[in-house]
């Protein structure tokens, strides 16, 4: 059986037909991210960034981190006098003139290339030009804008960060690929990438030092040099993919796999830590018991992940104390005395399991997607400096050839040894949040992938508990009463919230998929192979 999840439908079976003609989840899940950054181009795409789990049954576990790095023309110092607030989600830092948000300063050195070549070169089967084939005429011949991705052009997040139909605008080579005679694309309406598919055709030829050391590294460099930018062409040729071991943890007796610093797996095993001190099931969900215990949790580790999680080349992170056990039992006996433990999303994500048992989490992501665009290149660039902290001498402030905090988490379960959950999310702040809410509904209430990622959720990152609107009333009432502040949102499948994509077995042995309704038609599809 061979099954993959993502949110993009033909992106999932495009990835699918790969395992059926005989390739495996690596194969299938680098394809699906060439193909993902051509059907969601402020998501994802070759000028982002991201972090590949594999599972190998025939070589083990291995984590590819391949986040963005602040170019050598950056300064710790540079924007501190722009610095106006940090944003209400947590997710980055409002700056006057935006120049963090959107712009040439707000890219860095994109990973996703290079982390997709080592993740095929290493564990897959299929060649390079094979791998990213498909993408090529969907750029070309142009895709149908879908509702999700014309709702985010249009998509205002409020006053934290610059409003998305400028965002999709800010260079003149992005405005013209998403307007036409100055109108935005219609839903329906084809999105025709030409410049990008010329670009992945010179890529697919010429293999990834095209993008690092070769005219396409030549073009970018030049139109960063040319506007300010940070990035430089030696960034680009000394850009390298971390090859490392995950974060390990566990889970009611089920061993947990997640990214470690500067990404979000910490962050997870401290919640599950947490929770782990508690009957879960007996509450049900939803309930006001429930949540108070997930806010708690979410409340307690938020504080550690803002004082502690940063790039661990650039900061030690006391991740032993962290993710022990007896630190989260402490902060349950202050719950328990009463007190409290302590007082935008922009990324997309594939799992795959294939028929021998390997596995893939991949996210990648364009953080919110700077609005740059090089002319002739076709695609978009990250804004991932927009998550470093603009004030000097803190963990997460701005160095040369450092990433900043991510909470991206590709994550797998495991039952004495043999693959359980595959699961990962797009989502920024929330993906944590969602991909620990997705996990407490498998394993603590019984729930199937479906049923897991379609619940209610909740989310809170130090101010706020934000619950989605079907979190029925008596529910955030109870809440109110405990002292919390809740805002019960509006919309009953909420794009706020993370969009979680998973693979689970069931009790009868048999893999079952599903993708997050939160967005555009998500998919899960499976297959016997031979």
């Amino acid at each position: 059986m061979a099954i993959i999840v993502a949110p993009q439908p033909q992106a999932a079976e495009i990835g699918l037909e790969v395992m059926r003609r005989g390739g495996n989840a690596v194969d299938a899940a680098v394809t699906c991210a060439f193909v993902q950054g051509v059907m969601d181009p402020q998501m994802c795409g070759i000028g982002g960034c991201g972090a590949m789990l594999v599972h190998s049954p025939q070589r083990g576990d291995a984590l590819l981190e391949f986040y963005s790095t602040a170019g050598s023309r950056a300064r710790e110092d540079q924007w501190e006098k722009l610095f106006i607030r940090e944003a209400a989600d947590r997710y980055g830092y409002v700056l006057e003139g935006w120049v963090n948000d959107v712009g040439y300063q707000s890219v860095g050195v994109p990973g996703t290339v290079a982390g997709l070549y080592e993740g095929l070169s290493r564990f897959g089967t299929i060649s390079w030009e094979e791998a990213i084939a498909p993408a090529i005429p969907l750029a070309r011949e142009g895709i149908a804008v879908s509702g999700f991705m014309h709702g985010y052009w249009t998509t205002d997040y409020g006053p934290d960060v610059v409003p998305n139909v400028q965002r999709i605008q800010a260079t003149p080579a992005a405005k013209a690929i998403y307007t036409r005679d100055g109108k935005l694309l219609a839903i329906g309406e084809k999105l025709v990438q030409a410049d990008y598919a010329r670009t992945l055709e010179r890529l697919a030829q010429d293999g990834p030092d095209a993008f690092y050391k070769g005219e396409i590294a030549e073009a970018i460099a030049a139109d960063f040099e040319a506007n300010g930018g940070f990035i430089t062409r030696e960034d680009l040729s000394g850009y390298r993919v971390n090859v490392t071991e995950p974060l390990r943890g566990s889970y009611r007796g089920l061993a947990v796999a997640a990214a470690g610093p500067p990404a979000g797996g910490l962050t997870l095993l401290q919640m599950l830590n947490f929770l782990e001190g508690y009957d879960l099931k007996a509450h049900g969900w939803p309930s006001t018991e429930g949540a108070r215990l997930l806010v708690e949790a979410m409340a307690w580790a938020v504080a550690d992940r803002e004082i502690h999680i940063a790039d661990p080349r650039f900061v030690d992170i006391p991740t032993g104390t962290l993710a022990d056990k007896q630190y989260a039992a402490k902060a349950r006996e202050a719950v328990a005395a009463g007190a409290h433990a302590h007082d935008r999303s922009d990324t997309t994500h594939v799992c795959v399991v294939d028929d021998e048992g390997n596995a893939v989490s991949l996210t990648h992501t364009l953080g919110s997607s700077s609005g740059v665009v090089t002319p002739g290149l076709g695609f978009g660039y990250n804004d991932y400096m927009n998550c470093f902290d603009p004030r000097p001498g803190t963990p997460n402030s701005v160095r040369p050839g450092k990433t900043r905090v991510t909470m991206m988490t590709p994550t797998m379960v495991f039952d004495e040894g043999r693959l359980r959950v595959c699961i990962g999310a797009p989502g920024g702040t929330k993906i944590v949040t969602g991909i620990l809410q997705v996990l407490v509904n498998l394993i603590d209430h019984d729930m199937s992938p479906v049923e897991s990622v379609s619940a209610p959720r909740v989310d809170f990152q130090g101010d706020v508990v934000q619950a989605e609107a079907r979190i029925p009333l008596a529910v955030t009432q109870g809440l109110e009463e405990l002292g919390y502040t809740v805002n019960r949102r509006t919309l009953n499948y909420d794009s706020y919230f993370a969009r979680p994509q998973v693979i689970a077995v069931d009790a009868g042995g048999v893999w079952r998929g599903a993708s997050d309704p939160r967005k555009d038609g998500g998919t899960a599809l499976s297959t016997l192979t031979s």
